[in-house]
């Protein structure tokens, strides 16, 4: 049995993070096309674009540990995703659902800044200087999704959400 230490839990989080980012790609598309407002619906195109370069740096950072590249399931994630569905479904042509698909949106960021970040601190503390950067590199474009989100719920998409 491997025996479990730092190491082992930057690898076991790396494969986490890889099952969300794979995940996101799947959920971004039916995002964009629930979306009545163009810019968000825009917004998530630009992310899933993001977010597919954000797997192939994970698939570097594997490549650069000497593993495949292999996912584990992260049932935060599969969460996370189960509540936009169930927003979507619930909201449906509403004008709050644009609101509630953003909010969603940005429970995906806010749980993938929390694990680049941890996974950025582990990498540096394990002699990684390539994999910490790669990893900084994603989380700071989480972050300005994040802000670009949050300035289009404030400008228009919570505005709208409001209307009677």
């Amino acid at each position: 049995m491997t025996e479990k230490n730092l190491k082992t839990l930057f690898e076991d989080t790396l494969k986490d993070i890889y099952f969300a980012e794979k995940a996101i790609t799947k959920a971004l598309p039916k995002m964009a096309k629930a979306a009545q407002s163009e810019e968000l619906g825009d917004a998530f195109r630009t992310h899933l674009e993001q977010t597919q370069g954000h797997v192939q740096r994970l698939e570097q950072i594997f490549g650069l540990i000497g593993k495949k590249a292999t996912a584990k399931t992260c049932d935060a994630i599969k969460g996370i995703i189960k509540e936009g569905d169930e927003i979507a479904k619930e909201y449906g042509r509403s004008k709050a659902l644009d609101a509630g698909l953003l909010a969603a949106a940005q429970a995906v960021e806010h749980y993938e800044i929390s694990r680049y970040g941890t996974l950025k601190t582990w990498a540096t503390e394990l002699g990684m200087p390539e994999a910490s950067r790669l990893l900084d590199q994603t989380l700071g474009e989480e972050k300005t999704t994040d802000m670009l989100l949050t300035k289009l719920a404030k400008s228009s998409v919570n505005l709208a959400a409001e209307a009677l």
